[in-house]
């Protein structure tokens, strides 16, 4: 059985790696840059919060009785998360949303449920929370996962870039 357990501060460094490894398998091109210290940063920040502004689950990657301790990553999998506030309206009383983000495997772990374990975890934490409406965006890849899990297409689709929005409307 796979336990994830709740993500800390002291994990920054290996969901950040997940992270790069998550934008890789999306879009092909390894990323490397300044943007993994400030998400070190502010991952280290929000998961330290009491305010649930960042919640996370991992799978180690020694969860399946692999050697613990040995060379290699110290994180398997996982699965982030944030709860938005919004006015609240009669189909959410709340206002309050959750958005799954940053589900991620290392490639040596897949097709073990681990992403799955991970995310019905933080899903289990949404509940918890009160919350009644989880929305994320899917890969293609990640699609069959989520569908699996229940989640179906919103009634409002769009989104906006807003840095290609200030491109357009600056040229």
């Amino acid at each position: 059985m796979i336990t994830p357990r709740v993500a800390g501060p002291e994990d920054a460094a290996e969901l950040v790696r997940l992270r790069r490894l998550m934008y890789l398998a999306m879009n092909g091109r390894d990323e490397p840059g300044s943007w993994e210290r400030a998400a070190q940063a502010a991952a280290r920040r929000q998961l330290a919060g009491s305010d649930g502004r960042l919640v996370g689950f991992v799978v180690e990657a020694d969860a399946d009785g692999g050697t613990p301790g040995a060379a290699g990553p110290r994180l398997a999998a996982c699965a982030l998360g944030t709860i938005d506030e919004r006015l609240p309206s009669p189909v959410n009383p709340t206002g309050q949303c959750g958005f799954v983000f940053n589900v991620c495997t290392d490639p040596r772990y897949r097709g073990r449920g681990y992403a799955r374990a991970a995310t019905e975890a933080l899903l289990g934490w949404f509940a918890e929370q009160g919350l009644s409406r989880v929305d994320l965006h899917a890969t293609d890849e990640a699609e069959g996962l989520y569908r699996s899990l229940g989640f179906t297409e919103h009634a409002t689709p769009l989104s906006l870039d807003l840095r290609r929005w200030r491109e357009a409307r600056a040229g």
